[in-house]
């Protein structure tokens, strides 16, 4: 009779076993991490450390920048430009506009109706939840200062950054002096 070794007959379960032994062992480490992290992050949003999630869309409905003058040189003699802007939010949270800029002036300032016809520049002008904040030389205002000319061109391209929309990049049609 012949004696039969170790190697000499299939043992139980056989090669794929020990591959899915093994295997099982390579991922155990990168689960017990998930598993962890999955926790650590569900105790901070639990605790609020994670903030809400808010989503604020802004609408440009209406945008113009008025010509300074109707002639090139009568331009040039006003150092200021005003910009008409209707800017809707469509989100049930406030937000705030709080810069723009332009590549046609250095310096943008953000001002605002006082009383007595003052216009204090301010650091920004609240946009309401589900609300519209109208913008124009008459009312609360952008004023780009020491523009380069632009009568010539079709459009001025403004960047609008909001608190929390983030940045909106329009471009504004350049119209007749005093027209929105």
């Amino acid at each position: 009779m012949i004696a039969a070794g170790p190697s000499a007959g299939p043992r139980h379960g056989g090669a794929g076993h020990g591959r899915l032994a093994e295997l099982g062992r390579a991922a155990a480490g990168p689960v017990a991490c998930a598993a962890v992290l999955t926790g650590l992050l569900s105790a901070w949003v639990a605790s609020g450390g994670a903030g809400t999630l808010t989503r604020v869309r802004i609408q440009v409905t209406l945008a113009a920048v008025p010509m300074r003058a109707f002639t090139p040189k009568a331009a040039d003699a006003i150092d200021t430009a005003t910009v008409y802007l209707t800017i809707r939010n469509l989100a049930s949270t406030p937000d705030e506009l709080i810069a723009v800029r332009s590549a046609v002036s250095p310096h943008v300032v953000l001002t605002e109706t006082a009383g007595a016809g003052g216009r204090p520049a301010v650091d920004g002008l609240a946009v309401p939840a589900n609300g519209t904040l109208s913008l124009s030389p008459f009312a609360d205002d952008v004023v780009l200062e020491n523009p380069v000319p632009f009568e010539g061109r079709q459009t001025v391209p403004l960047t609008l950054v909001f608190r929390h929309a983030g940045q909106v990049t329009i471009d504004a049609p350049v119209t007749a002096p005093g027209t929105p």
